[in-house]
């Protein structure tokens, strides 16, 4: 029976080897960790942006609304008039 020894410069490659090996598959585990966190991030502002977009989309015009409340009220005097008329009217 023959017995291979190894001699240990190969067993310092073979230890390497496996460190190198251990070293990646950890390297490997933080990078996908890390694009995990970094996809639900993204998740996480698109919902955001598009919440600003609708915000923004119903503020547009609040700049019109003094315009608005003015021109009600003289609607709602102009109505009144009408009314007062009508009712002195047979």
């Amino acid at each position: 029976m023959t017995v291979l020894a190894l001699s240990s410069n190969q067993e310092a490659w073979w230890i390497t080897l496996a460190v190198g090996l251990v070293v990646a598959l950890v390297v490997w585990a933080l990078l996908e960790l890390l694009r995990r966190t970094v996809n639900r991030i993204d998740a996480g502002v698109s919902k955001l942006w598009e919440s600003g977009k609708l915000v923004a989309q119903n503020t547009q015009t609040t700049h019109l609304l003094g315009t608005t409340a003015a021109r009600g009220a003289d609607l709602a005097e102009e109505v009144e008039r009408h009314r007062e008329l009508a009712r002195s009217q047979p």
